[in-house]
């Protein structure tokens, strides 16, 4: 089966993802980010919303969330999040490839590089026609990813993250003239190692804004970090906030 389609993998390594301190990070974002900045009954779609990072907060602040994911072991840790925090947050068990809601939102976001998973670069595309045309005119897809120029300034040299019972050693590989990245991980616990690889496609601001594009969306502005600025040599992360315009553009 395709790495995303193994719960094991999410259950194994979720305490590497989605962290105690990613969580606290994750809700002092969407405090504060201008580019979070919903009014409150927005009706936001956390697409790829693993164990509620997001939902969360974006649930907190009054927006009218619904939580997309394939994993179920995640859907499950977000339902108990939400119920943690006092929220309510609609889920749905559901793929991105194949999700479409009609103008059902008003903001759909993407975030934590959970977008280019596909190997076919066609079903990529697919995925954010779906997010366009589930869209209201007018509404706004927030795409957050490690931008293929900031990797650039990084990636080659292995990380290790330690746990309260063992560590993760991740390994970055650049494939196909950094047209795709594998990132291998070791979780080494207990005496034993489990070993995973993740595939994805890679974006620069210019490929991304293509791509944007040929789905559909009409302005694209990218962005360098959640605070809005530039991206450019500074940039941390690869944000991308795209708007469906005009009404009656359905295919």
């Amino acid at each position: 089966m395709p790495w995303y389609e193994d719960d094991s993998f999410w259950t194994d390594f979720a305490e590497v993802m989605f962290s105690g301190a990613r969580r606290e990070q994750a809700a002092a974002t969407v405090a504060t980010s201008p580019l979070l900045d919903f009014p409150e009954g927005t009706r936001v779609l956390d697409q790829c919303c693993g164990p509620g990072v997001f939902t969360v907060p974006l649930a907190r602040r009054g927006c009218q969330v619904t939580g997309l994911d394939l994993s179920v072991p995640m859907l499950d840790r977000a339902r108990a999040a939400c119920q943690q925090a006092g929220v309510t947050v609609r889920f749905i068990r559901g793929d991105m490839l194949t999700y479409r809601e009609p103008a059902a939102y008003d903001v759909i976001v993407n975030l934590y590089t959970s977008f280019g998973y596909f190997d076919d670069p066609a079903d990529n595309l697919r995925v954010l026609r779906n997010a366009r045309d589930s869209l209201v005119p007018g509404g706004r897809l927030l795409l957050d990813l490690m931008g293929k120029e900031v990797l650039a300034g990084w990636i080659g040299r292995p990380q290790l993250v330690e746990l309260a019972d063992g560590y993760v050693i991740q390994r970055d590989t650049i494939l196909d003239d950094w047209t795709r990245l594998r990132t291998d991980w070791t979780l080494v616990r207990g005496g034993t190692a489990r070993e995973a690889s993740l595939t994805s496609f890679v974006y620069s601001a210019a490929e991304l804004r293509g791509l944007l594009a040929e789905a559909g969306f009409g302005s694209v502005t990218c962005y360098g970090d959640f605070d809005g600025s530039p991206y450019d040599q500074r940039a941390r992360r690869l944000i991308a906030c795209a708007t469906r315009t005009g009404a009656g553009e359905d295919r």
